[in-house]
């Protein structure tokens, strides 16, 4: 056989390897992928009232004062709103 012909062939039997074979990798890779985007939950962030910055909200230390719940990034944070509210009332 002519070395033309064994490279055709064998370009030929790569390109519908591919095409027999490559979608079914693709497949269960995309199956996966949708799983596992499933599995990740996200979380709502709240503001604290004293030093203004974000926590994710399952992060967040909370406070109940007058039956409303405060989120707050740290416990200084929280002892410093209750202990502020508490002198204004």
């Amino acid at each position: 056989m002519n070395p033309l012909r064994i490279f055709i062939l064998a370009v030929l039997f790569f390109i519908l390897y591919k095409l027999l074979f490559g979608r079914r990798k693709r497949k269960q890779v995309g199956g996966s992928s949708a799983k596992s985007q499933q599995a990740v939950t996200q979380d709502t962030l709240v503001e604290d009232p004293v030093c203004h910055s974000y926590v994710p909200k399952k992060q967040a230390i909370q406070a109940i004062k007058d039956g409303e719940t405060y989120y707050f990034c740290s416990e200084k944070c929280c002892k410093t709103y209750l202990d502020e509210q508490g002198e204004e009332t």
